[in-house]
């Protein structure tokens, strides 16, 4: 979900308001790999997980038509060897799945339900003096409905063709879709403000337009949530620079279980995790506007779960973040974060965003 404040209370209680919604982050140095990771490391390319990812597609409608169970994706097991992640929400649901599916281990996963996550030392929630970095409070200008407002995270710069643009989510920048609470729905042209309107007691005129929406409507038809926004000349690092990390490789690498992350977002900054799953199909449910009614329910196949534990590496707020490998200088993409719960966060694997806009990552 995108993160959300009620019009009223945020302009009756600004202060009581920004000590709730802003989530502070413990700035860890960067965590060597534990001894023998490299052996733990396993990606889509491996025969072996091959093997079991399509074990794992071959059973998922019938895992899944309990309506309890979420997800699925493919790890490594504690023998070391590929398995089946199966997510649900019931104790009762974990004991009707089975141990072993076609000779592969099955790991049970207990967790709440994924919702699309919409909305330190260093405020990813303060304006900016620009040109800004990106890892910041950021959103739609109009993001304003039904007494609330809301807000996401401005994750990365990419270029298309000859534009610079901001990648976020889908549900950040243009999920309105109706002209309910706010009469209007997001359109090409909008202006993207930092920080968002969350941020700003919900009053877009303390924020700064730093972009223009590309209306481009990824969902519900697409296997990504994304959106972009053109930069406005001076208001954003043109090198891509983000809070905490710092420029990027133009590069980007594939998710591998076992691989350390971070990333930088508007809620808990700076966070570090490691992949846990790969090829997840994943149910999420999204808003038609800011706290509004359902729009409609989205199954994502061939996704990246990664660890978030008490909502550590991802909270409400954080959607739209740059995942990235958990290296000092210049890490490579992984994942665009956009959904999770109190023990797992969700990222489109980077290349199918890339080639949804057709872009490439502005970088080193």
């Amino acid at each position: 979900m995108k993160r959300s404040a009620n019009v009223l209370l945020v302009l009756l209680v600004v202060a009581l308001a920004f000590g709730s919604f802003v989530g502070c982050s413990k700035n860890e140095s960067p965590a060597a790999p534990p001894s023998g990771q490299a052996d733990l490391l396993m990606n889509a390319s491996s025969p072996l997980f091959q093997k079991a990812m399509a074990i794992q597609d071959k059973n998922t409608a019938k895992l899944m038509a309990d309506p309890d169970v979420i997800g699925t994706a493919t790890t490594i097991g504690e023998d070391g060897k590929p398995a089946i992640m199966v997510l649900v929400l019931t104790e009762k649901a974990k004991l009707g799945v089975p141990t072993m599916i076609e000779g592969v281990g099955v790991q049970v996963v207990l967790t709440d339900r994924i919702v699309a996550m919409g909305t330190t030392a260093v405020s990813h929630t303060a304006k900016q003096t620009p040109p800004i970095q990106l890892g910041t409070s950021g959103g739609w200008r109009y993001d304003l409905a039904n007494g609330y407002c809301c807000g996401g995270t401005l994750g990365s710069l990419i270029q298309v063709g000859t534009q610079k643009r901001i990648l976020s989510n889908y549900h950040v920048f243009e999920a309105d879709i109706v002209s309910g609470g706010n009469s209007r729905v997001a359109a090409t042209g909008d202006y993207i403000i930092q920080p968002g309107l969350i941020d700003v007691a919900c009053v877009a005129t303390t924020a700064q337009n730093v972009a223009t929406l590309v209306k481009t409507s990824s969902l519900p038809n697409n296997n990504v949530d994304c959106s972009s926004a053109t930069i406005i000349s001076g208001m954003v690092a043109d090198n891509g620079s983000i809070l905490e990390i710092g420029t990027i490789s133009a590069s980007t690498i594939a998710a591998s279980v076992g691989q350390l992350v971070k990333k930088s977002g508007r809620t808990t900054g700076l966070t570090r995790s490691k992949v846990s799953g790969l090829n997840a199909t994943i149910s999420v449910t999204y808003q038609n506007e800011c706290a509004g009614g359902t729009a409609f329910t989205k199954t994502f196949t061939g996704q990246i779960l990664v660890s978030n534990r008490a909502s550590k590496f991802l909270a409400g707020g954080d959607s739209g973040s740059l995942m990235v490998q958990d290296v000092t200088t210049n890490p490579k993409a992984i994942g665009l974060l956009f959904a999770g719960s109190n023990t797992i966060a969700v990222a489109n694997p980077i290349s199918p965003v890339l080639a949804f806009f057709g872009a490439t990552m502005v970088g080193i």
